[in-house]
C-alpha cells in the first residue's frame, strides 16, 4: 500500500522531519530497497541506521529511525521494530477480511503456497514471500499487499510463547490453520506440551465468526477445537475435508480423491511427498470456506508454485536424482522426507543429513532415532557436520560431503536435508552441477 510520511508519523506516534513524501513500498534491507521506499532502520544483528545512506542511494525517499539521520525524509520513533508492527496492523485494516493465518511445526510454507494457489482461482490473492513469517516478515507482508487484494495468506512462525499471539495482533486472521504439533523449537518451549500451547495461540485469537482449520489426525491439533470461539473445520481422515485412495507418481506428486462436506474431486498436488496430502487438505479447506468450487481447488493444488529447496528434484550430469529439501529440518519432516525417498524408483537410496536445530534436550535422541529410521528403510546415511546421528559415514561440511558420497550414477537417489543453519543447499547445488 502507499503511505504518506505524515500518515506513518500519525500511526507510529513519530516525529516527521522533512516533506510529506509518499512511499510506494517498505523495506528493511538496503540491498533490496526500491525507489520511493520507506526504509526501516532496525536494530537486530546489525544496526540498520548504518545503512540509511545505502538505502537512500538505492532510491529510498524516507527512513523510519530512532534518532535523526541524513535522509530526504525521516520519521523518528522510539523503537523502529514496534513501529513496523504498528504499520503492519494499520495496513491490515485496509485489507479485505479474508485473512488466513497458518502455523504448525511442519508444513506451514507448503500449506501457505498451496492455499494461495487455491485462492487465486477466485480472488486477487497476496501471500508472504518465502518464509517471511516472523515479527518482521508478517508486517512487511501486509504492507506489501496490492490495493486490489481480496484474500491474504500469512504464514506464522513460532519462536516462543506469546510470539504467535503478537503476530495475530498485527494480522488479525479470520481463518486460522494449524498443520501439526511436533518437536520443533523445543529449546524455547520445552516439550510437546509447550509447542501445543504456543501454536494454540493462533486459534485462541480468532474471532467468533471465523474458522479454525485443524488437523484431525494430529490429536494435539484436534484438541485445539476446545480452545477457540471460532467455528471448527477438521481436515484429515474422515473429517470435514478428507481423502481416499492416495497414490504417488514416480516424481512423488500425490494424487487422491478429495472427499468433503462440499463434495468430492480427484486432485493432484504440485508439492512432493505423501506428507503433502494433509497440507493440500488444509489448503482446500480454506478455499472451500471462502467459496472456491471443487474445480478451482483441484486447479489450484495442481498449479501451485512452491517455495525453494522443498523436495526439489533435479538430475546430476551422471544421471543421479538429487532431492533438495535443504530449507529446514525437524524430526517429523526429516522422517517424512526419508520415507518419500525410500519409494523413489532407484537402486540406491542415500540421505545426506545435517543438523536438526533447536531441539534442546531432545536433540541427541531425535538424531539417533532418525538414523534408525534411515537404517530400517535401507537408506544409506551420510551425516554432514552432525555427530549425533551416530552414523558410520560422516562429512565435516557440505564440500567434504561430496567426497564422502563418492561417485553417483543413474541408479542413485540422494536426499539432502538439514536445518537452514547447516547450509546444505550448497551440497545439493554441487551435486547437481557435478
Amino acid at each position: 500500500m502507499e503511505l504518506r510520511a505524515s500518515e506513518v508519523a500519525r500511526v507510529t506516534g513519530g516525529t516527521l522531519v522533512g516533506d510529506d513524501a509518499v512511499f510506494s513500498a517498505v523495506s528493511i534491507d538496503s540491498r533490496t530497497t526500491a525507489p520511493d521506499s520507506l526504509f526501516v532502520a532496525l536494530r537486530a544483528g546489525r544496526d540498520g541506521h548504518e545503512f540509511v545512506a545505502d538505502a537512500v542511494a538505492a532510491g529510498a525517499t524516507g527512513c523510519l529511525c530512532d534518532h535523526p539521520v541524513e535522509a530526504p525524509v525521516s520519521i523518528v520513533v522510539p523503537d523502529t521494530a514496534v513501529a513496523l508492527r504498528e504499520l503492519g496492523a494499520y495496513a491490515r485494516g485496509h485489507l479485505a477480511d479474508r485473512v488466513v493465518g497458518i502455523t504448525g511445526s511442519v508444513g506451514k510454507t507448503s500449506t501457505k503456497d498451496l492455499a494461495a494457489s487455491v485462492l487465486r482461482t477466485r480472488y486477487a490473492t497476496w501471500a508472504n514471500q518465502r518464509s517471511f513469517n516472523n515479527e518482521l516478515g508478517v508486517p512487511l507482508t501486509l504492507l506489501g499487499a496490492p490495493s486490489d487484494t481480496e484474500a491474504t495468506v500469512v504464514e506464522m512462525g513460532m519462536a516462543g510463547f506469546g510470539h504467535i499471539a503478537e503476530l495475530c495482533s498485527v494480522a488479525r486472521p479470520t481463518v486460522g490453520v494449524v498443520t501439526a504439533v511436533a518437536l520443533v523449537h523445543t529449546s524455547a518451549v520445552g516439550d510437546l506440551d509447550g509447542v501445543q500451547r504456543a501454536k494454540q495461540e493462533l486459534v485462541e485469537h480468532l474471532p467468533a465468526d471465523g474458522y479454525a482449520v485443524l488437523n484431525a489426525d494430529d490429536p494435539r491439533v484436534a484438541a485445539m477445537a476446545s480452545a477457540t470461539d471460532a467455528r471448527v473445520v477438521l481436515f484429515g481422515s474422515g473429517a470435514h475435508v478428507g481423502f481416499e485412495n492416495v497414490t504417488l507418481s514416480d516424481d512423488l506428486r500425490p494424487r487422491f480423491r478429495l472427499v468433503s462436506d462440499w463434495g468430492s474431486e480427484t486432485v493432484e498436488v504440485a508439492a512432493r511427498g505423501v506428507h503433502q496430502v494433509h497440507n493440500a487438505l488444509a489448503a482446500a479447506a480454506v478455499g472451500l470456506l471462502w467459496g472456491v468450487d471443487l474445480a478451482g481447488v483441484a486447479a489450484g493444488l495442481a498449479a501451485a508454485e512452491l517455495s525453494p529447496w522443498r523436495m526439489e528434484m533435479a538430475h546430476a550430469p551422471s544421471g543421479a536424482l538429487i532431492i533438495n529439501d535443504a530449507y529446514n529440518a525437524n524430526p517429523t519432516a526429516t522422517e517424512a522426507a526419508l520415507r518419500s525417498l525410500a519409494v523413489v524408483p532407484a537402486h540406491r537410496h542415500i540421505a545426506a543429513l545435517g543438523t536438526m536445530a533447536d531441539l534442546g534436550v531432545h536433540s541427541d535422541a531425535e538424531h539417533r532415532r532418525i538414523a534408525e529410521v534411515a537404517a530400517a528403510l535401507g537408506v544409506r546415511l551420510v551425516a554432514v557436520g552432525e555427530p549425533a546421528y551416530g552414523a558410520t559415514e560422516n562429512a565435516i561440511d557440505p564440500d567434504h560431503a561430496v567426497e564422502v558420497l563418492g561417485p553417483l550414477g543413474s541408479g542413485d537417489a540422494v536426499l539432502v536435508k538439514a536445518s537452514r543453519s547447516a547450509g546444505l543447499e550448497r551440497l545439493a547445488a554441487a551435486l547437481v552441477a557435478d
